[in-house]
């Protein structure tokens, strides 16, 4: 006769499921407990979770999709002119697509200063006018091989990072950063952002192209993962990146622009975010790679235009899936507070999107200076993102966790079944057309949108 388990030979163990009022007030009587974090599915979700878990395709398509986004090399090649990747008529923005009609106070601000800056009206009246009654064309960067920070527009004279996956010979674009404070991409356009818009067309485009010629592709992914072992996270602090950047960067534009070096050296070294873009272009063309795989729930796009936040997920093409954009928490400049903020906008969740940013905070400690917070917190937030992710970078790794991989491949479904939303920080824009920046801080996505895409991968397996 087999022998039974006896469960009272022992002392009693508790488990604790749920909410923590339970385990605290065992604990607080002395009682060991092993506690089990788990969460309800997001509402609404339970019967489409069901079905896209059971996708058989799923498993696999996901290891094929964060497979290509992790082996992706992206290279710095060149800085050339928007005009020569635009199609006439065209100005891009950041986020999902948007209307004049719907846009916020900085993604009108930003699309005014563009037509001044292309001399496309005679002054910010008639550049309304014109938006109004669709003088241009608005379309989202990421429908066209682009990102762009905050409002993200971009059009004909400006310079662009060109950036080349290498492994998977994707491309992908991203707008030279102007710096900090009144500048275009936060919605500002009085006379000394075009003056400095001007002096990026004529001065620092053609000496980074030049300067790009003479030291032939850059590696971005191995600068990238320099940087996370050197303080930064990648979307709000680029300080040791920008500062590799330039150590590869300084000799070239000496030699490319010798009457102008100084001038353009000063300017990007006065510039901790002047990495972002190229880092954001890096990001872009990782997650590209990852597109288009059957079955596959992972997140390939998170981006806001202001007024909606949209993804796009791996086995559902080019559609966007989006809910309402919502207000940073953060800290303000000056004497800006809530009240001055704009919803959220950007293509900066790019970074997120391939493992930095948010998800790599804890590489970061410093960013809790610039988003609010303590350090613990910038360690919770990258170790709770594990949970809604496929795979640990093998390249970009966070010394504080024992060079453990960034978390990277946000699945619609682990959302969905954990509950937890991707971490973001995030610059805030003023909400008043022509404002600027007023702050920094974290923002939570909207759950609409990871719950629409969700839905519309279970719909395609009725």
């Amino acid at each position: 006769m087999t022998a039974q388990p006896r469960l009272l030979d022992g002392p009693p163990r508790v488990i604790t499921v749920g909410a923590g009022l339970l385990d605290e007030a065992l604990r607080a009587q002395a009682v060991p407990t092993t506690p089990v974090a788990w969460r309800p599915p997001l509402p609404g979700t339970a019967e489409a979770l069901a079905r896209v878990l059971a996708d058989p395709r799923r498993q696999e398509a996901n290891a094929v999709a964060v497979g290509r986004l992790t082996s992706a090399r992206p290279h710095l090649v060149g800085v050339r002119r928007a005009s020569g990747v635009l199609e006439p008529g065209v100005f891009l923005h950041a986020g999902p697509p948007i209307t004049w009609e719907r846009a916020s106070g900085p993604m009108r601000g930003a699309l005014i200063g563009a037509m001044l800056l292309e001399g496309l009206a005679a002054d910010e009246e008639d550049a309304a006018d014109r938006l109004a009654a669709g003088a241009v064309e608005l379309r989202p960067c990421h429908e066209h091989g682009a990102v762009g920070p905050m409002a993200g527009v971009v059009s004909p004279s400006m310079w662009l990072f060109e950036v080349r996956d290498a492994e998977h010979g994707g491309t992908a674009y991203c707008s030279l950063n102007e710096g900090l404070g009144k500048v275009l991409r936060y919605g500002a356009y009085g006379p000394e952002v075009l003056d400095r818009l001007r002096w990026m067309d004529q001065v620092l485009g053609p000496a980074l192209a030049g300067a790009l010629e003479r030291t032939g592709p850059i590696d971005l992914r191995a600068l990238i993962a320099q940087a996370l072992q050197m303080g930064d996270e990648l979307h709000n602090r680029n300080r040791a990146a920008t500062s590799l950047l330039l150590r590869e960067l300084a000799p070239a534009i000496v030699e490319a622009a010798p009457g102008e070096a100084a001038e353009v050296l000063r300017f990007i070294n006065g510039n901790d975010h002047f990495f972002l873009n190229a880092g954001m272009a890096a990001a872009k063309v990782s997650t590209d790679a990852a597109r288009d795989v059957p079955g596959s729930s992972l997140v390939v796009a998170m981006a806001r235009n202001g007024t909606d936040f949209g993804v796009q997920v791996s086995g559902l093409g080019g559609r966007w899936f989006t809910g309402p954009a919502g207000v940073p928490h953060g800290l303000y400049l000056g004497t800006y507070g809530p009240e001055d903020a704009n919803p959220d906008i950007g293509d900066s969740t790019i970074t997120e999107t391939s493992g930095l940013g948010g998800f790599a905070m804890a590489a970061a400690p410093a960013i809790v200076r610039f988003v609010g917070g303590e350090v613990a917190d910038a360690v919770r937030a990258t170790r709770s993102m594990y949970e809604i992710t496929l795979a640990e970078h093998p390249v970009y790794q966070i010394p504080g966790l024992g060079f453990r991989g960034t978390p990277v491949g946000i699945d619609v479904a682990l959302v969905a079944r954990t509950g937890l939303l991707p971490v973001v920080n995030t610059g805030i824009a003023g909400r008043v057309a022509g404002t600027g920046q007023v702050g920094a801080g974290l923002v939570e996505p909207p759950v609409e949108a990871f719950v629409r895409a969700l839905h519309a991968l279970s719909d395609m397996r009725k």
